[in-house]
């Protein structure tokens, strides 16, 4: 499982809650830039729409420099079709209708020549919450870095 990219700033942002693996419809040079690592995650989300159809949206996937040729009315920033199960959809849609849950995507990676989407279902945190976890994060470094001395 070669890891292409992760949202940092989603681990920092976010409490994630559940995580759910999805596939991705993606053009065939949008499939080689994505293996590139030309994608960025950063401001990502994703939505379900009437026809229970779940939509990867605000994901900037670079153009194929090779494919200009063939993309001349490329749009770097589409909504792309996520592949979930039905089950799996029902399940999200409950979850995402409580105030305040979100659906992130968390990392994208490549699994048996397929392209997929980690998606995480998040809580988004107060200012306070990130301040607390720097906190344990820094007394976790002191305390690993005590016994390494004694």
């Amino acid at each position: 499982m070669p890891l292409l990219v992760t949202n940092k700033k989603a681990y920092h942002d976010y409490e994630i809650l559940e995580i759910a693996e999805a596939g991705i419809v993606l053009t065939g040079p949008e499939v080689k830039s994505v293996k590139l690592g030309q994608v960025s995650l950063t401001g990502g989300y994703s939505t379900v729409d009437k026809n229970n159809e779940v939509w990867l949206n605000n994901i900037h996937i670079a153009p194929y420099k090779p494919a200009s040729g063939i993309q001349t009315d490329y749009n770097p920033l589409r909504s792309r079709k996520l592949l979930l199960k039905k089950k799996e959809i029902s399940s999200l849609i409950g979850k995402i209708n409580i105030k305040g849950y979100t659906l992130i995507p968390l990392k994208i990676y490549t699994k048996n020549k397929f392209i997929k989407v980690e998606i995480g279902l998040c809580r988004g945190k107060k200012k306070w919450d990130k301040k607390e976890e720097i906190k344990k994060r820094e007394e976790k470094k002191k305390i690993r870095e005590m016994l390494k001395y004694q």
